[in-house]
């Protein structure tokens, strides 16, 4: 790859491949259009994290008495 020229990248939503520019607003997508459909995939829920909570991991709820 010349030195000069952007990387090219898959977009994550269509699997397009475009360059990796910084005129491109919509980065890391291709277009507007597939930003717009991952926004919308976050909103309505679709992706979501399915792993249980660690034992190890801080727990944030009160306390069961106040100090």
């Amino acid at each position: 790859m010349p030195s000069g020229q952007p990387p090219i990248v898959t977009c994550p939503q269509c699997g397009k491949e475009h360059q990796w520019h910084t005129a491109n607003r919509f980065r890391p997508f291709c277009s507007e259009r597939c930003k717009l459909i991952d926004l919308g995939k976050w909103a309505s829920e679709e992706y979501r994290i399915t792993k249980p909570a660690d034992e190890n991991e801080q727990d944030f709820t009160k306390p069961p008495h106040q100090a």
